[in-house]
C-alpha cells in the first residue's frame, strides 16, 4: 500500500475515536480494513484525499470476511464451509455499521 495522507489518517483516526478498529486482511494488501463489532469493511485509498468502500461490508465469521448468499429462500453469510443465518437482527447492525461508517468517511473541512 502507498504512503497515506494527513487526511487520510485524519479519517482513520475519527474511525477509530468512534470505536472501529483499523485491521489487516491479509488476502487485500492494498485496502484497510476496519471492523467494529461482528463487522468489518475494506477501505479503498482515493489517490490524495480520502478512502470508498471497496465491496461490500459484511458480517465477520471466525475472523474472516464474508460473503451474503441466498440459498433455499433463506440468506446466509458465507466464508469457505462456515455459514451464519442473515437474521433480521444481523443485518440491522450490518447497516447501522455501514451508515455510520458512511457519514465518518464523508470529507470534512
Amino acid at each position: 500500500m502507498n504512503e497515506l495522507t494527513a487526511q487520510q489518517m485524519a479519517i482513520l483516526e475519527r474511525l477509530a475515536s468512534a470505536g472501529f478498529s483499523i485491521v489487516a486482511f491479509p488476502l487485500y494488501a492494498n485496502a484497510v480494513g476496519v471492523r467494529r463489532g461482528g463487522n468489518a469493511a475494506l477501505l479503498d485509498p482515493i489517490p490524495g484525499d480520502g478512502f470508498r468502500l471497496f465491496g461490500e461490508p459484511c458480517v465477520l465469521l471466525d475472523g474472516n470476511l464474508t460473503v451474503r448468499v441466498t440459498d433455499k429462500g433463506k440468506s446466509w453469510f458465507v466464508w469457505k464451509k462456515l455459514r451464519m443465518e442473515a437474521t433480521a437482527e444481523r443485518v440491522r447492525e450490518l447497516e447501522e455499521f455501514v451508515s455510520e461508517l458512511k457519514v465518518l468517511l464523508e470529507p470534512r473541512e
